[in-house]
């Protein structure tokens, strides 16, 4: 696990973090998408995450370090704590070219944002490869779902994560995760098995529960809005299935909107999209649904379905129903996608071109500021501070 820092921008304690608009960011360096092929090149730099302040337009990187990080999973293994001290990142892995593929190991990192300059200060055994994590607004329990079917449960003391249980949810793998504002359910998604699991938190108990929610095929990442009213799940279809040998094309996939107003849950609209809508959000507001979509763009230039560039859709919540609110061009391959605090802008995570571009949704309509962050390797996760 690489542990050297790459750069910081902002040495010591943020000030003042809790009320900052705070991201984080991390890139697989060791990956290279190429026409829509996986390379690995010879000697690349180390992965890395961004710490990213967006309390104000442009947002800007204040911290870099290595840590280890992949791109195979939904595009959110990593999390921030809703006080701005602690990153965790989840599903390490590293490049073996003996093998010629890659190995993933099972532990979490965990980032001290505060250390001067910020550090890995932890790693934390998990019983499978963890995917996506999710951290409560209290800051003190934290979720990981595993490939294995399992959701690790955590306590954070400090700096440090405390093992609490571990919970049997599927046969199958776990992608995406994450918890309702109030803090008393979580949702994770079967990726494998379909649908969403309810999970019941109690303190620091957590169960499952029996109460599943419908939503398209490998359902991969999830998000909230901050008044708890409403949830959104990226499906992506047949492509993040197991066993994919036939070809695909670039097939539509869905989007699927569910209200969590009462208990039990229920979807109550799925929404057609451009193929692998890898990356989901919904705006703090409960206001907007945003879909950053590969749309083709990770195709080789062989397949019938192949387009240079991805798109970033835009969705509008009004009277309890979604109505499409925008459609831009995006990067190539697409992963993940966050809104700024005050729903006024979106960060979106091109993989092939190395950096995270800023859309504008203020005026009540979609706009590509034009505005782009570099990073340092390819954006594979993004998550803002709990909401």
């Amino acid at each position: 696990m690489p542990s050297d820092f790459i750069l910081t921008a902002a040495p010591g304690p943020l000030p003042g973090a809790g009320r900052r608009d705070l991201i984080v960011s991390t890139n697989d360096a060791k990956y290279r998408r190429v026409e829509g092929r996986d390379t690995f090149p010879a000697d690349p730099p180390a992965d890395s995450l961004d710490l990213i302040d967006a309390t104000s337009f442009p947002p800007r990187v204040v911290a870099s370090l290595a840590v280890a990080a992949t791109i195979v999973g939904p595009p959110q293994a990593v999390a921030i704590s809703p006080d701005g001290r602690l990153a965790i990142v989840s599903a390490p892995n590293r490049y073996d070219p003996t093998l010629g593929h890659c190995l993933f190991d099972n532990y979490l990192q965990v980032v001290d944002l505060h250390a001067t300059p910020p550090r890995v200060v932890a790693t934390c055994a998990t019983s499978h490869h963890p995917q996506g994590i999710a951290i409560n607004r209290q800051g003190n329990l934290l979720l990981a779902a595993t490939v294995g079917g399992t959701v690790a449960v955590f306590g954070i003391e400090g700096t440090r994560l405390h093992p609490r249980a571990e919970l049997a949810v599927s046969s199958g793998r776990l992608s995406g995760i994450v918890f309702t504002p109030d803090g008393s359910a979580a949702l994770v998604l079967l990726r494998d098995e379909q649908g969403v699991a309810v999970l019941d938190v109690d303190g620091d108990a957590v169960r499952l529960s029996r109460e599943r929610v419908s939503t398209g095929v490998a359902p991969y990442a999830v998000d909230v809005c901050s008044d708890g009213r409403w949830a959104v799940v990226g499906n992506v279809g047949l492509a993040g299935l197991p066993g994919q040998g036939a070809q695909l094309a670039g097939d539509a996939d869905t989007v699927t909107l569910i209200d969590l107003g009462t208990r039990p849950y229920r979807a109550v609209q799925h929404l057609s999209v451009p193929s692998l809508p890898e990356g989901v959000a919904i705006s703090p507001d409960g206001r907007w649904i945003a879909a950053l979509t590969m749309d083709g763009s990770n195709l080789p230039a062989d397949n019938p379905g192949r387009r240079a560039h991805g798109r970033l859709v835009l969705f509008e919540i009004r009277g309890g129903r979604a109505h499409p609110a925008g459609d831009l061009p995006a990067g190539e391959a697409g992963q993940g996608v966050v809104f700024s605090a005050d729903s006024q802008y979106i960060l979106a995570q091109f993989n092939v071109e190395r950096q995270l571009a800023v859309y504008a949704v203020g005026s009540g309509r979609l706009v590509d500021t034009g505005h782009r962050i570099p990073v340092a390797g390819g954006p594979s996760s993004l998550r803002s501070m709990p909401r």
